[in-house]
C-alpha cells in the first residue's frame, strides 16, 4: 500500500489501518501473529484504546523488537488533567514504548465535556505537556456525535478527528470532513463495514477513502481479514457505479433502525450483548441467513427475553435508538 500523510502531520500511514477492538478476545500468540502479518501486508496505522483490556499490551508485546515499522495510536476516555496524565503513563507502559504517535480524547459526546477537555486543568493540558515531554507526537479526538466534533473541530485544536465512516453512516460528509479539511486536520475512519454489516468489504472501505477519510481503521481478527481488509487498500479508490448501488441496497435493507454497535449501551446490567443480539437479528431477518443468525444465537447465555425493559440503555445509546423495544421485537422475529 502507497502511504499517504495524515493531515498536515508527518504520519505517513497505508489507507487501510488496523483497528485494535477485536484482538482482545484473542490470546497473545494469537495477537501477536496477525498483527505482525498485518506489518507484513504493508499496515503501518494500528489504533488501541485504554478501554479496550488487553489491546495495547497486545500491541506492545508485538511490536517491541519493530517499533520503527509501526505508528501506534492510543486513545483514553479521561476528561481532567490528572486522569489523562495516569491514562497516558498507562498506554505507554503497555505498548512498551517512550513515544505514541497519535493519542486521542476518546468519544466525546457532548459540548459540555468537550468544554472541559478543553478548559483549565483538562485532559488536553495534559497532553500538550506530554507532547512538550516528548511523550507522545500528535493529538487527536473521536466521537459518534456530528455537532460535538464539528465543534471540535473548528477549535483548531487538534491534529486529527476520527469518526464512524460507512455507506451506511455517511452524513459526516456533509460537514465534518470538509471542516476538517479545510483545518488540515487527518481523518480516520472507525467502523468503515459498519462493525460487519456490510457485507462488501472491499467495496465499502474504498468509499470510504474516497470521500475524504486519510485512513479507515477496520478491525481484525485473523490473518483471512487482513489480508482481505489490505487488498481493499492496494486497490484504487474510485468506486464503480455498480459497487455504489449495491453499497445504497445494502444500506437500505437496514434502514432508520440500524445499530451501530458502538458499544455505548454496554454493560448490561442483565448481561446481554446487546449490539451482538441486534446484529444477530438483522442478518436473520433482512438477510435471510437465518442459519447463521440461530447459531450464533444458541452460543449466547444471554438472549432477547432476558431483557427487562429496564432503560439503562436508553440513557446511554447516542443514537437514541428504542433499544427494549428493538429486543422485544427482535426476540419475536428471531425463532
Amino acid at each position: 500500500m502507497k502511504p499517504y500523510r495524515l493531515g498536515n502531520t508527518d504520519i505517513m500511514a497505508c489507507p487501510v489501518g488496523f483497528g485494535g477492538i477485536p484482538i482482545q478476545k484473542l490470546s497473545f500468540k494469537d495477537a501477536e501473529r496477525v498483527l505482525l502479518h498485518a506489518v507484513e501486508r504493508g499496515i503501518n496505522f494500528f489504533d488501541t484504546a485504554r478501554g479496550y483490556t488487553d489491546s495495547e499490551k497486545k500491541m506492545g508485546r508485538a511490536f517491541k523488537a519493530r517499533r520503527e515499522k509501526v505508528y501506534l495510536v492510543s486513545k483514553a476516555m479521561s476528561r481532567d488533567f490528572r486522569g489523562m496524565t495516569l491514562e497516558l503513563e498507562t498506554s505507554l507502559r503497555d505498548l512498551q514504548t517512550e513515544t505514541i504517535d497519535l493519542y486521542q480524547l476518546h468519544s466525546v459526546a457532548s459540548e459540555k465535556i468537550l468544554e472541559r477537555i478543553i478548559g483549565p486543568r483538562g485532559a488536553l493540558e495534559a497532553l500538550l505537556k506530554a507532547r512538550q515531554a516528548g511523550k507522545i507526537r500528535w493529538i487527536g479526538i473521536t466521537g459518534h456525535s456530528r455537532p460535538v466534533l464539528l465543534k471540535a473541530v473548528k477549535t483548531g485544536l487538534f491534529d486529527t478527528v476520527q469518526f464512524p465512516f460507512n455507506p451506511i453512516e455517511d452524513e459526516w460528509e456533509q460537514d465534518v470532513i470538509p471542516a476538517a479539511k479545510e483545518k488540515g486536520m487527518g481523518i480516520i475512519g472507525m467502523k468503515p463495514v459498519a462493525g460487519g454489516a456490510i457485507r462488501n468489504v472491499s467495496a465499502s472501505i474504498r468509499f470510504t477513502l474516497s470521500k475524504g477519510v486519510d485512513v479507515s481503521i477496520p478491525g481484525m481478527d485473523s490473518i483471512e481479514e487482513v489480508d482481505e481488509n489490505a487488498l481493499a487498500g492496494e486497490a484504487p479508490k474510485k468506486i464503480t457505479d455498480k459497487e455504489l448501488v449495491k453499497l445504497k441496497e445494502e444500506k437500505e435493507i437496514w434502514g432508520g433502525k440500524f445499530c451501530r454497535r458502538c458499544g455505548y449501551c454496554m454493560p448490561c446490567p442483565q448481561g446481554l450483548n446487546i449490539p451482538f443480539l441486534l446484529l444477530i437479528e438483522a442478518y436473520y431477518s433482512r438477510y435471510d441467513l437465518k442459519e447463521w443468525a440461530l447459531s450464533r444465537l444458541k452460543k449466547l447465555d444471554k438472549k432477547y427475553d432476558d431483557c427487562i425493559a429496564c432503560g439503562e440503555c436508553l440513557e446511554k445509546c447516542p443514537y437514541e435508538l428504542p433499544i427494549p423495544d428493538l429486543m422485544k421485537k427482535s426476540g419475536k422475529r428471531v425463532v
